[in-house]
């Protein structure tokens, strides 16, 4: 059964004029970064996410605000509250995820291994939950 997730520390580097954060794909990611996105201004009561990946892996990071993250491997369901810059939270392929609970200003950070394919993505509920068993 897959790991749920787990959160990754990054290097912080703190300085009198602003901390410093950095996510190398080499040294401290199991994976090499191919895409990043953002997203931004969501709407109170909003979600995002909703699906699983079968080959792309991914570390979300909540760069401003805060917000949740509920993973779903079809046996068991964590939550993660994510609100520090300098920790991603690792999701590995083939599980569900769903992101809510958004604070006024929040900004999610993704750092993906693959880039954008739709055939990647696993969006019905249902049809995870059978690709899982």
């Amino acid at each position: 059964m897959k790991e749920l997730g787990r959160i990754i520390d990054l290097p912080k580097i703190i300085d009198p004029r602003g901390n410093l954060t950095v996510a190398d794909g080499i040294r401290n990611l199991p994976f090499e970064i191919k895409r990043v996105y953002w997203t931004y201004d969501i709407p109170a009561g909003e979600s995002r996410g909703g699906h699983a990946h079968k080959d792309c892996k991914e570390l979300i990071i909540a760069v401003s605000g805060s917000f949740d993250v509920t993973l779903d491997n079809g046996r068991e369901r964590a939550t993660f509250h994510l609100n520090h810059p300098y920790q991603g939270l690792y999701v590995d392929t083939g599980i569900w995820r769903t992101l809510d609970d958004f604070s006024s200003g929040a900004v999610c950070l993704v750092l993906a291994s693959e880039l954008f394919d739709e055939e990647d993505y696993v969006r019905d509920y249902d049809e995870f939950i059978e690709s899982v068993r």
